[in-house]
């Protein structure tokens, strides 16, 4: 004999069919493709190195790219300003679904330096249309802290 759900009554569940709310009508649109440009930084963590991806996102290019830093970025071991290099600073055109990778550091050295690991960042840029758009992107690089991994040299032969 099989079992039905049942209500705390002992009477069987229905579920109604669910209706679009002034809350969810809108939902569709916020679910759909990225039809205008649309940019994002996002952090990868690959080989025990983190990399910054500036990435757009968006079926349409982006222009006049910018990317400002809350506050101080050091990468390369501590000796360079990731946050003052010239890619963040105007990218003239970054094409729909083109993604710019940047080395940010070895993640062994970065925690290591005692770096704070809290990031924001404010991106802009202009759409095709000349209309304006930004979004802020926050990530807190401690998250990768204590990913394992394995340092293998690259011409390593297979095993």
């Amino acid at each position: 004999m099989g079992s039905r759900p049942a209500s705390a009554r002992g009477r069987p569940l229905t579920v109604a069919p669910a209706r679009a709310s002034d809350e969810t009508r809108h939902v569709p649109e916020a679910a759909a493709e990225h039809h205008q440009a649309d940019v994002i930084l996002d952090v990868e963590f690959e080989d025990g190195l983190l990399f910054l991806v500036l990435e757009n996102i968006g079926l349409r290019p982006a222009h006049s790219v910018r990317v400002r830093f809350a506050g101080p970025l050091r990468g390369l071991g501590g000796e360079r300003r990731i946050d003052r290099l010239r890619i963040f600073q105007r990218l003239e055109l970054l094409g729909p679904r083109r993604r710019i990778r940047v080395f940010l550091d070895r993640a062994a050295l970065f925690f290591a330096r005692d770096e704070p690991t809290s990031l924001e960042v404010r991106i802009a840029w202009r759409t095709d249309d000349g209309e304006r758009a930004s979004r802020t992107v926050r990530h807190d690089l401690d998250a990768y802290r204590d990913f394992p991994y394995l340092e293998v040299p690259r011409d390593a032969p297979a095993p």
